[in-house]
């Protein structure tokens, strides 16, 4: 936050293997989130992937039907593959597993990958690291993905919105409870 208490703008890329399941959820979630605390001008929020097989497709059916479960459409996205440039326009590039991670560590020139995370370091306190690819499972793999989509995303909004104690001394933020 701004001393005069207005949030700075955040670009978040939210980055899986195909860019029609995880990443897709994970934008529209964290987009569903922000708007509901009227914080969506705050933020330039985005999704990719890593590889170019579902370039320009929407995401997959089963995403966006468990995407609609919870009010929210996501038919709109495109997949798209992540450029050089996002490492550049972007201030969080969001991993959904370590194998992600681990790719766009190679892809990001050095002294931009502190911009790359897990998105699940958002939500500690569920002990889960990694968001499982539900593209070859069962329809219910995309609700358990929206859940720990949906408690990281809301770690992640406090994260970037929380103000710091006046009396901390650390840069540490205190743990915050995820719900609501």
């Amino acid at each position: 936050m701004k001393e005069d208490g207005s949030a700075l703008h955040k670009s978040i890329l939210f980055v899986c293997l195909g860019n029609i399941c995880r990443s897709p959820i994970a934008e529209g979630m964290f987009r569903h989130i922000a708007a509901q605390r009227n914080l969506l001008d705050h933020f330039t929020i985005d999704s990719a992937g890593l590889g170019s097989w579902h370039i320009g497709h929407p995401p997959d059916d089963r995403a966006q039907a468990a995407m609609r479960l919870r009010g929210i459409d996501i038919g709109g996205l495109r997949g798209r593959r992540i450029s050089p440039a996002d490492f550049e326009k972007f201030d969080l590039v969001l991993a959904m597993d370590r194998a992600n991670r681990d790719a766009l560590l190679k892809l990001a020139p050095k002294e931009r990958r502190d911009k790359v995370r897990l998105l699940m370091d958002f939500a500690p306190n569920l002990c889960v690291h990694e968001i499982p690819d539900p593209f070859f499972g069962k329809n219910n793999g995309f609700d358990y993905v929206c859940q720990l989509v949906d408690a990281a995303c809301r770690g992640l909004l406090v994260s970037l919105t929380a103000r710091p104690s006046p009396h901390a001394t650390s840069t540490a933020r205190p743990f915050v409870s995820l719900k609501g």
